[in-house]
């Protein structure tokens, strides 16, 4: 895990810098090789970024110039880039000159004809150079992208000459990106100073070269006899460990356990697991690649420390060496900050969306693909109405799923009127899972529906994709936190396997089914064959895979609705049918003018502030434009 001690906090003010909006606060670093940090700081009404490159002072030399690109990367290309230069010809005067820019299909610098970008101020003290630009939420600018909830990847690069009548210059390796959520909302930010913690990392973990790997450890939690808080969950990395750990899952574990399950650590899902791993299926919480350290809001917290809290834990780390790399030891985990203060909720988790398994498949070369995991009315009617019938407050959502992945939405449901998205992300990045804050939290009442929504592409591949845990597999799951706790851990569903197998003319399988995957007794041209096989010789084309698409969709659904301890509420195995939407909700519409967006509440601006960190001191004066 990265000491952010060593850098400036989020929202550091330097001596010289204008004070950035005030208001809500996002930590994100754009790091490379440890020697560029950033952060961002989100006000009611402006959003600022501050960014620490090498420096530009010491660029070039006298009568040379330095263009800075800051842009927005989407799946659809750079939408959106401030450029900006500078002359260096004049110490006592730097001329700064500011335009918009966006990138054509061949990834062609191209000078936007509507500027969107705004230079709102720019100045030069002896360590750092500030500039501050806006721009609209909304452009309605074709050659732009809106700025949502959903993930926008930050870049930057920088070159010692101008922009001139060849084009662009090669940055080289003067460059960098970070994936952000820029109206992420506020993290209600704890002083960890002022807590306990314990740590729960693993001990000389040997990562096996082999692409996928899960390996699960038991801990004890050392907090015992007495009720206290978890009020925020950090990840310990290893140093250059992280690409390779993709995710980290806690589970509670029966309290009927004792010292022994803790003497070694086993790769999960392994015929030789250990039993006492079998009673860990109670997520508690989880991190993905890319995720910083989750804060609990004011009024929540993980409770432990009583009887009805975990005693043991199981760490589940999801390692993915895809390089087949040898000789790897990792040390990764988490920490627990804790204190007896209570707070007024304990906070639970449901894993909602779709149960992993091969019944889940997408077919080669599909531009887009949709799968969707039901939480159902009928579990939610359950176990809400059995526990907590006024119903409970989700307050933050994980969205995640594996390198097919493209965007993920959480779809909530209620007396077949959709309401506004729960949590979505359509520019979902692999590489950057963690949970997104609720602006507002949100009630899940008995009877509502669930909808975790996942839209993948499989266009670089030519056999299909199954539900599974390798990154190559995939998975289409929501983690909610929510408060106050109630005994249901899984809300998940399955779709039924007949009915696909049917599409691509399956008419019988063997019986009674002893082998998994199970064998296709016919037609001839199956017979034999596993499932899997089946499946992956059937000709599929995007118009065979568009059909099989609505057909799964449409599918009844095994129900999986979970207790800890293994129990299950009893419409767990059930057949369930998706929810008839009598009125899908409708976003309202963004409406363009010749010169802004409007409605007014889609005028909020962009503020980037771009602290450019000088490594040579000196005077360079007032910056001019």
């Amino acid at each position: 895990m990265s000491n952010e001690s060593s850098w400036p906090p989020c929202g550091a003010q330097r001596d010289a810098a204008p004070t950035v909006p005030s208001g809500r606060a996002l930590c994100a670093a754009f790091r490379r090789d440890g020697g560029e940090d950033g952060a961002v700081t989100t006000g009611e009404q402006k959003m600022g970024i501050t960014a620490e490159l090498p420096s530009l002072a010491g660029v070039g030399g006298s009568g040379l110039q330095v263009v800075l690109f800051f842009g927005f990367f989407f799946s659809s290309g750079v939408r959106g880039i401030f450029a900006f230069s500078r002359d260096f010809g004049n110490a006592k005067k730097i001329t700064v000159s500011s335009r918009d820019y966006h990138t054509d299909e061949n990834r062609v610098l191209k000078k936007d004809p509507q500027q969107d970008y705004h230079l709102e101020y720019a100045m030069e003290n002896s360590t750092h150079t500030i500039l501050a630009f806006s721009r609209e939420l909304h452009t309605c600018d074709p050659n732009d992208k809106s700025i949502t909830e959903s993930t926008v990847r930050v870049i930057w690069a920088y070159h010692h000459k101008d922009l001139g009548e060849a084009g662009q210059n090669y940055h080289g390796s003067t460059r960098g990106t970070k994936s952000l959520r820029l109206l992420n909302p506020e993290k209600a930010e704890v002083s960890p100073a002022s807590l306990s913690y314990f740590d729960l990392t693993n001990k000389d973990v040997p990562v096996p070269d082999k692409d996928t790997t899960y390996w699960c450890q038991m801990f004890k939690i050392p907090v015992q006899h007495e009720k206290h808080h978890v009020t925020k969950v950090e990840p310990l990395i290893q140093k250059d460990h992280e690409n390779l750990v993709h995710h980290i899952l806690l589970y509670q574990c029966s309290s009927n356990l004792n010292d022994s399950v803790l003497d070694y650590g086993h790769e999960c899902y392994h015929p030789n697991m250990p039993d006492s791993f079998f009673t860990c299926e109670t997520v508690i919480f989880a991190w993905a690649i890319g995720g910083e350290g989750f804060t609990y809001p004011p009024h929540v917290g993980l409770s432990i420390g009583t009887a009805a809290d975990p005693q043991f834990v199981l760490m589940e780390v999801h390692y993915d060496n895809p390089t087949y790399t040898e000789g790897l030891i990792d040390n990764s985990g988490l920490r627990l900050f804790y204190t007896p203060v209570l707070r007024k909720y304990d906070a639970g988790v449901i894993e909602a969306g779709l149960w992993v398994s091969l019944f889940h498949n997408i077919p080669p070369g599909m531009p887009e693909f949709v799968s969707e995991g039901h939480c159902t009315l009928e579990c939610l009617e359950e176990a809400l109405g059995a526990e907590r019938p006024s119903g409970i407050h989700v307050f933050a959502v994980l969205l995640h799923a594996h390198l097919a992945g493209r965007a993920i939405r959480m779809r909530h449901f209620r007396n077949g009127e959709e309401q506004k998205l729960l949590a979505y992300d359509d520019e979902f990045d692999f590489n950057f899972q963690e949970f997104q804050y609720l602006e507002e939290e949100r009630t899940i009442m008995p009877g509502d529906n669930l909808i975790t929504e996942c839209h993948y592409s499989t266009t670089d591949r030519i056999r299909m994709t199954w539900g599974g845990l390798s990154t190559r597999n995939e998975m289409c799951l929501s983690y909610l936190l929510y408060y106050p706790r109630i005994n249901l851990t899984r809300c998940a569903s399955i779709p039924d396997i007949m009915e696909q197998l049917q599409f691509i003319g399956v008419k019988e399988i063997y019986r009674p089914v002893r082998t998994w995957p199970f064998i296709i007794k016919s037609p001839k041209q199956y017979k034999n064959l596993s499932f899997m096989d089946a499946m992956n010789k059937f000709k599929w084309s995007k118009s065979e895979g568009l059909s099989y698409n609505e057909l799964v969709l449409k599918l009844p659904m095994n129900v999986r609705c979970s207790k800890t301890d293994n129990a299950e509420w009893s419409f767990q195995g059930m057949t369930a049918f998706p929810p008839e939407v009598e009125r899908p909700y409708k976003t309202e519409p963004v409406i363009c003018s010749s010169s802004s967006c409007l409605p007014c509440s889609l005028s909020l601006t962009l503020l980037f502030v771009v602290y450019v960190a000088s490594s040579t001191i000196g005077n360079f004066g007032p910056v001019v434009q």
